[in-house]
């Protein structure tokens, strides 16, 4: 009996249509992305080329941002791996016009243009904003740890750099004394004007790292007395505010302040910092922070820093969103790694209503007596006492229960499924360009989401 199978002849030329929006199906993420990117204010990428009009003609604004912006919604963040997009992806192909970037051309596109591509995240606000998906009726915030693109065992600490420094010193001495020996005893071997064997790459290798040690203790004592400065002027401040003097003991002069021995310094990216995860690993990486509005889960404020401690992320990102939209939330929430009595009571509004718990909320809502009575007055009562207060009331313990629901989610879409390739790690070294990397994130995220709320499958025209 015979078999009936269709034709099948991958050799054959023009397996294609020759029309580029036959390839794609009615509503695929490449014709809602065109559409975004006609929307988009390019401004700061057009004036950047009208700098300097010299050399070849470079690709349309629109079409790098279109591609950048399709990769970066699958996942996509390697330069190799988005022109290999443009090649081989249906989609990519499509936003691309037939053109192929090569993978040069897409980083030295995103190093030119980090920080205008990083201002596409306020578009993506006021563009969720003016489709009503941001009302500032809740924002809540939270972060988490992101791994830098460096080795936490490429990191030192200071008290093992002082240590490594003197081995080093003493092997370079004891380097040049072999090499001073070798050469007196090569030129009465060989002549003092004919070559020998020499040690002077092992003598180089030494001293290159020895410079890179020095540098980066160097940079530990100046972070350890800028510190310490900070907090003289801080203390004298209160000093001179109050007309007491501060109690406890009085700090050191910055000069004489030296760096913890455990003070660490990574050699590969050395902004980055040791910083525990939610796993409870340490991983040598930065602090990604969002407050997301509860609508429609929209980031309208974002930050990456490399401090560890979350609280004090929450008085900037806080003003982040009142800048981003122009309007101020009326409530505000938080976990307990952001209490602080001056998080609790920064508001640039008297109707704004924070709920940031000084513990557990299982232990704030269990404790309406002893440590505080609710006849005391407001005055009465410390900063935690008061917060503990308006979380055992209905109302302060349903706004923070929908904490959860708002924020925690956008990380999750974030990082997506285990095993799937989501954002866990920033590609580029170094603070600013972690900053640029984290802000992109959240504009696709935003940009996501107002492409489902808004698109209706357009026609590829």
């Amino acid at each position: 009996m015979s078999t009936r199978y269709r034709d099948y002849s991958p050799e054959q030329p023009h397996l294609l249509p020759p029309s580029p929006q036959d390839w794609l199906p009615h509503g695929h993420l490449a014709y809602l992305v065109r559409d975004l990117v006609m929307e988009l204010d390019l401004g700061g990428i057009h004036r950047a080329y009208l700098k300097d009009p010299r050399g070849a003609r470079g690709y349309d604004p629109r079409m790098m941002v279109g591609v950048l912006l399709y990769a970066w919604a699958n996942d996509v963040y390697s330069s190799r791996r988005i022109a290999r997009l443009c090649r081989e992806d249906l989609g990519g192909r499509f936003l691309a016009a037939g053109h192929q970037p090569d993978f040069r051309t897409i980083s030295a596109f995103q190093l030119l243009h980090g920080d205008a591509l990083g201002d596409l995240f306020v578009q993506s606000v006021r563009l969720c904003q003016a489709a009503g998906m941001v009302s500032l009726v809740h924002v809540a915030m939270d972060g988490f740890k992101i791994e830098a693109n460096a080795s936490k065992h490429k990191a030192m600490s200071y008290g093992r750099m002082l240590t490594t420094q003197e081995r080093l010193r003493g092997e370079i001495a004891n380097l040049q004394r072999q090499a001073r020996e070798m050469d007196s005893a090569e030129d009465n071997l060989f002549g003092k004007d004919a070559p020998g064997p020499s040690i002077d790459e092992e003598l180089r290798r030494r001293e290159t790292r020895l410079a890179r040690i020095r540098r980066a203790r160097e940079e530990l004592e100046a972070q350890a007395r800028e510190a310490a400065a900070a907090q003289q002027a801080q203390r004298a401040e209160k000093e001179e505010r109050t007309g007491q003097a501060t109690p406890g003991k009085k700090p050191a002069a910055p000069e004489e302040v030296k760096p913890k021995d455990k003070a660490q310094r990574n050699f590969t990216d050395p902004e980055s910092r040791i910083m525990k995860a939610a796993s409870g690993a340490f991983i040598q990486g930065y602090n990604g922070q969002a407050a997301a509005d509860s609508d429609h889960q929209v980031i309208v404020a974002c930050m990456l820093t490399n401090q560890a401690a979350d609280a004090p992320h929450f008085a900037p990102v806080m003003e982040q969103v009142s800048q981003n939209t122009g309007a101020v939330p009326a409530v505000r929430t938080a976990d307990g790694g952001y209490f602080s009595k001056e998080n609790v009571e920064h508001g640039p509004s008297a109707h704004t209503k924070t709920y940031i718990p000084p513990c557990r909320l299982k232990a704030a809502t269990q404790e309406t007596t002893g440590t505080f009575s609710l006849a005391l007055s407001e005055e009465q009562l410390s900063a935690a006492e008061r917060m503990r207060r308006a979380l055992v009331t209905p109302e302060g313990h349903a706004a923070y229960a929908c904490r959860k629901k708002i924020v925690e989610p956008v990380f999750g879409q974030i990082k997506g499924c285990p095993g799937s390739p989501g954002f866990y790690r920033v590609l580029r070294r170094g603070l600013d360009k972690a900053q640029q990397e984290w802000r992109w994130v959240c504009a696709t995220h935003n940009f996501l989401k107002y492409l489902r709320h808004t698109c209706v499958s357009p026609a590829p025209a």
